[in-house]
């Protein structure tokens, strides 16, 4: 993970209430509502990600804007969640299929190539092979080359 990316918990709470516009008290609501979770130090101090910050964003123009309650807002918050989820799920099947389509392929090909090869009239000169002793090593032959 990159130290400084959007998930790494850097913002003590003062600074994420004011960067997302809120009170430090709303921040701990959110967070025992599960609203937004953001990471714990060794002392259990909360640590705000640039992620958690968009969140607060986000939860609060929810409800101003849209004048969705908490409940609401955290069933749209789950569905997102569900969503991406999903995407991530379906992208990873459709590689899979996508291998498995062209191993599919692959083997057809080589299907083909052994019919090709049993159709030619070399191979089907003597279509019985008959084993041929020699020593200790088993020699076969097609019945039509005696």
């Amino acid at each position: 993970m990159d130290p400084f990316g959007d998930d790494s918990p850097v913002y003590v709470i003062s600074v994420a209430a004011e960067l997302s516009g809120m009170h430090p008290q709303t921040l701990r609501t959110y967070d025992r509502m599960g609203l937004v979770s953001p990471g714990r130090t060794s002392g259990r101090g909360r640590r705000y990600s640039m992620r958690d910050i968009v969140m607060l964003r986000e939860i609060q123009r929810l409800s101003q804007d849209e004048g969705i309650n908490l409940a609401g807002i955290r069933h749209i918050l789950d569905l997102q969640r569900e969503s991406e989820a999903l995407r991530a799920e379906v992208a990873r099947l459709r590689g899979l299929v996508e291998e498995l389509g062209n191993e599919l392929e692959s083997t057809r090909a080589v299907a083909a190539r052994l019919a090709r090869l049993k159709n030619t009239p070399e191979s089907t000169a003597g279509a019985e092979l008959v084993p041929i002793r020699q020593t200790s090593v088993v020699v076969w032959r097609s019945r039509g080359e005696e």
